[in-house]
Order: C-alpha cells, then structure tokens, then sequence
C-alpha cells in the first residue's frame, strides 16, 4: 500500500477535530458523573457519540439528553430528538466496534487476511469493514438490549431478540451512509490528491471516520424514525 503525504493544514485540522471531540466526551461523561442518565447504557452512549459528533453533540447532550437535576421536572421531548437519540445509540455500538476492529486489524495484520484481503479484495479497508461491521452489530445489539430489556421488563431471550429486531436495520442503514462517506473520502480524496489510502495510526484516519459517522447518522435518521414509529425502538 502506498501511504498518503498529506499537507501539514490538514494534520492540524484532524488533530484539532479529534482533540475537541475527545474534550466534549471528556466533558459529557463527567457531567454524567454528577447527574447520572436514567437508563444506564446512555451513559456509555452520549460520550462516544461525542467522539464523532463533538461540539454538536455536546450541545445536543446540554440541550436535551441531560439528566434533570433532583429538583427539575424531566420534559417531554420532540418526537424528531427522539429519533436524534435513537440514531446516536446506533451511532454508539457503531463508534465503538470501529475502534476495537481497526486498532485490532492495525496490531494483528493477519486479521485482514482471515476476512478476505487479496483473496476477495485487494484493498484491506473492505476486509476490515466486515470486521467492522460484525463488531458494530455485535456492540449495537448489545447497547439496545440494555434500553429495552428494563424499559419493557423483558426476559433475557425476549430482550436479545426484541434488541436485534430493533438494530438490524438501523446499523445497516447507518452502515450505508459511514461506508459510503468513507469511500468517498479515502478513494475519492486521499488516494488522487494525496497518494495513496490512509491507515489507522494517523489523526487523519479518525478525522476521516468522524466524517463518515456523520454520514452514518444521516442515512439511519429516517429508518430509525420509522422503528420508533413502528415501535421496534424506545422513544428516549
């Protein structure tokens, strides 16, 4: 793989996007100290989504997904924040899956070869999506089970079923979005104007990702707001 030669703006552009998205989960996570979420796993999920939406998801955090103080009444919140919510919740089990996969793939290079690089594809990246993509699902199920189950005082089989019904197309269509944007930017982009695709173990790889997981959240919005309209998904 040929690796990429980017201009020194652009470092300092990533390194400074990843440097205030990482505050802003800093920043939820020990606010969420203090005020505690109701349903335990937003606690996980508000600070990761912040890793990819930074100061736009802290806002939205202060806005409407902080816990109300013991003396202020919880309010009703827009059906189409609802969504926003339900959409960052994927966008979380996505985030975190994508971290464990690629720094995985990055350590044990062999990883790409057990899913298929120079057997089904000649560029890593589509090994490390699928990678990516069980992971994300995986992760994604997972954070629904934990919402659904006490919202809905599930057993533990009826919760893991109800948590894949609920994720299955709001990762997919997340998925089309993120490795969409993703494509753009590394084929598109990176590889005319700078050389080649770019790698983990650079700021301008996750500043890329940040990117495309806005993407993501872009192209799950509506199918999420069709699952919590078809109640597959909790309002939140």
């Amino acid at each position: 793989m040929t690796h990429p030669m980017f201009p020194p703006g652009l470092h300092l552009i990533a390194i400074a996007s990843l440097a205030i998205a990482g505050a802003c989960a800093l920043a939820i996570g020990v606010d969420e100290i203090r005020r505690p979420q109701k349903v335990w796993i937003m606690n996980v999920v508000w600070p990761l989504t912040a890793l990819f939406g930074s100061l736009i998801w802290l806002a939205a955090y202060l806005t409407w997904g902080r816990a109300p103080a013991p003396h202020e009444k919880q309010e009703d919140l827009p059906f189409a924040v609802m969504v926003g919510k339900g959409a960052s919740h994927c966008g979380a089990g996505r985030t975190l899956g994508d971290l464990i996969a690629e720094w995985l793939a990055f350590g044990v290079p062999a990883i790409a070869l057990w899913f298929g690089y120079q057997r089904l594809f000649s560029d890593k990246i589509f090994a490390i999506w699928i990678l990516d993509f069980i992971l994300a699902f995986a992760i994604g199920v997972a954070f629904q089970y934990f919402t659904i189950k006490p919202m809905r005082d599930l057993e533990v089989g009826e919760g893991i079923l109800a948590a894949f019904k609920a994720d299955i197309a709001s990762i997919s269509a997340w998925q089309v979005g993120m490795y969409g944007l993703m494509a753009v930017i590394q084929f598109a982009w990176f590889r005319p104007a700078y050389g080649g695709t770019d790698e983990v173990a650079t700021p301008e790889f996750w500043f890329a990702m940040q990117v495309a997981m806005l993407g993501g959240f872009v192209t799950s919005y509506p199918v999420n707001w069709w699952l919590i309209r078809a109640g597959l998904k909790e309002r939140m």
